[in-house]
């Protein structure tokens, strides 16, 4: 299900990309590496995917995307907060116009109960710089959770920001 799902939606986003000549780039932490991998099996993924960023450990988040110490420390690594510096952060190492960030808890342990396994929040910008943050409760495996992130993160750029473009 999440390679036929995750190839359609990043071969839409793709096309509208490439139609307007603009770039998206990548913020990843729980998903390590897969948005970027369903985005670059796209033929021709090049002319519109600049760079993605796997920033698995807090200190990668701040050496690499900006994210300050002060908002891990006090709102953590999966937070609103912390996936709004992300994506701010990669698009202006990239030079993108787009931008999506994930961070989360795939599980199987590492979940509280403030933050329990499945919790995942994400972050989408355009070339306005608002952000769209948005917060997904997942169940099941590990993979699963992972997959289904890749798929909520592609949805929400599509949806949100390239839907109503040619």
């Amino acid at each position: 299900m999440y390679d036929k799902k995750s190839y359609w939606l990043s071969k839409c986003i793709g096309k509208k990309l490439r139609c307007r000549r603009e770039k998206v780039t990548v913020a990843e932490s729980c998903t390590g590496g897969w948005i970027a991998k369903v985005l670059t099996d796209i033929h021709g993924s090049s002319k519109w995917f600049e760079r993605g960023f796997i920033a698995y450990s807090n200190e990668a988040k701040q050496q690499m995307l900006g994210v300050q110490a002060a908002t891990l420390a006090y709102y953590g690594s999966v937070s609103k907060q912390t996936v709004s510096e992300m994506v701010l952060g990669a698009c202006k190492a990239a030079s993108a116009e787009y931008g999506i960030a994930v961070s989360g808890i795939a599980g199987p342990n590492g979940g509280t109960l403030t933050k329990p396994v499945g919790t995942v929040w994400f972050a989408i910008t355009g070339p306005d710089r608002q952000i769209f943050t948005y917060l997904n409760m997942f169940s099941g495996t590990r993979s699963t959770i992972r997959g289904q992130s890749v798929i909520r993160a592609l949805q929400v750029l599509h949806d949100q920001f390239l839907k109503n473009f040619s």
